[in-house]
């Protein structure tokens, strides 16, 4: 079955997300870890983690997936910024120690002129660090648009921080159809080549999960703008070959288009009729 899910507001708690899932059609989900422009998290409601997970145990919900707050940089010049990134980042994984099959999606940062090379050594000098922390929670990198300085804009790039991490073994990718196709890759008419290109590359094996949005911007463009699905660059019918294509229908789906819930449980309804009718 397609494990597809949304972007959920986590204010009201993990069963409030869990069965606002549900209520969708939903079996799995992301959320901020905190405000995503913000610092600190609220306090950990032991209760409310544990009444979820028994709620998701039977609804069958799993594989959840937690967002960094966007205002982290982890190749940030300032290395008081790059603290606040590891600290942050820290707390957060601490904390998902309570969700034992929830990854967690960071974005790689920007190394505003400093360089690639640069930005690269700081992020793999940042997950060096947090490796010494005892976890069990997977890290997952996301390929980025390459808007400004952004790192993480090839799969290069990703792989680069991959093989230079000292022990890679918690660490993902996680694809992001809008940030691939503004970054130049054709996942519109060459899907299967993209793939390929990523395997060689990376590996198929640390390809985690995928964010499925749609591109205001056409391909190459570098904008990072999302549109609802099939109302922009990339199409319904490229999103129909992407949850059904086998190098990637295993894999867990996160939704973070422009929409509300009734948005969201539009496209749920129709990827799912989609990746049912290939299965048939």
């Amino acid at each position: 079955m397609l494990r597809i899910g949304c972007h959920l507001s986590s204010a009201k708690g993990y069963l409030a997300m869990g069965k606002e899932a549900v209520t969708i059609g939903a079996n799995t989900f992301q959320f901020f870890t905190r405000n995503p422009r913000g610092g600190r998290a609220k306090e950990l409601d032991l209760a409310d983690i544990e009444a979820y997970l028994e709620f998701a145990k039977v609804q069958g919900i799993g594989q959840i997936l937690a967002h960094a707050p966007y205002t982290l940089n982890a190749c940030s010049k300032d290395q008081g910024l790059r603290q606040f990134a590891y600290e942050t980042m820290c707390d957060d994984l601490n904390r998902l120690q309570y969700l034992p099959e929830a990854m967690y999606n960071f974005h790689p940062g920007s190394h505003v002129k400093q360089g690639v090379e640069q930005g690269i050594a700081y992020i793999v000098e940042l997950l060096n660090r947090i490796n010494e922390q005892e976890r069990k929670t997977v890290i997952l990198l996301e390929t980025m648009a390459g808007k400004g300085s952004e790192v993480g804009q090839s799969f290069e790039e990703l792989q680069t921080i991959l093989e230079k991490v000292e022990d890679s073994r918690l660490l993902g990718v996680c694809l992001d159809t809008c940030h691939v196709f503004d970054a130049g890759y054709d996942i519109v008419h060459s899907l299967e080549d993209v793939l390929e290109e990523f395997d060689k590359i990376i590996g198929l094996e640390r390809l985690m999960a995928v964010h499925l949005n749609d591109s205001k911007n056409v391909r190459g463009s570098h904008k990072d703008r999302h549109e609802k699905i099939g109302e922009g660059q990339i199409g319904l019918e490229a999103f129909g070959r992407i949850v059904t294509h086998p190098k990637l229908n295993k894999l867990p789906f996160y939704l973070e288009t422009p929409n509300d819930l009734e948005g969201y449980q539009q496209e749920i309804t129709w990827l799912r009729e989609k990746a049912e009718y290939e299965e048939t």
